[in-house]
């Protein structure tokens, strides 16, 4: 290396190839090389912020109508708590998400004929609820979150009940039980 070079020039245009100039140096390669890397990386890092900025203009898309499983209203005897399951609107590539796609809640019939339909996820950290027929009490095993039959918060860490989806009326007069479904709710956007 010369004892006058300066690290702060700029790359010497004939070394990167060119109209009849000579072969390009293994200088100009690795400077290539590197400026591709760098606009590869850059592009990496970039997508997924950008997808998280412009997720909000998406936010409705994930919701939609769907039949639970089982999908009669006669399924769900009144006065009891019965598991039930929805596939998520929200899903890709049925390879890709499998079983994982089926989401299950928690469908109150009441004995005056008022349905709910509660998120199986606890309030606190998410750990599926369960329902206690005998106590008439939903109980979380990860941190003993307690829950009224009414999904209401008892007693233990979850700072609010248990999330309900919406009903979707007209199909329940028809004897169908469908629920607004997709994106699960959160303590930062609750409903």
């Amino acid at each position: 290396m010369p004892e006058n070079f300066d690290y702060k020039e700029a790359p010497d245009v004939r070394m990167l190839g060119g109209d009849g100039g000579p072969e390009p140096s293994r200088r100009g390669f690795l400077f290539w090389l590197g400026l591709s890397l760098n606009v590869v990386v850059g592009t990496l890092v970039a997508l997924p912020i950008i997808g998280y900025v412009f997720a909000s203009f998406r936010r409705d898309k994930w919701q939609a109508w769907i039949d639970l499983v089982p999908a009669t209203i006669d399924s769900y005897p009144k006065g009891q708590t019965r598991l039930a399951q929805y596939r998520n609107p929200a899903k890709f590539d049925v390879t890709w998400d499998g079983y994982t796609a089926d989401i299950p809640c928690w469908v109150r019939h009441e004995s005056n004929g008022k349905l709910t339909v509660f998120a199986i996820n606890c309030t606190h950290l998410g750990c599926p609820v369960r329902w206690f027929p005998e106590s008439n009490l939903f109980m979380c095993p990860c941190h003993g979150g307690v829950y009224y039959a009414d999904g209401s918060h008892a007693a233990g860490p979850p700072p609010r009940g248990l999330y309900t989806y919406k009903i979707d009326q007209d199909a329940l007069t028809k004897g169908r039980v469908r629920i607004m479904g997709g994106r699960l709710p959160t303590l930062q956007e609750p409903t």
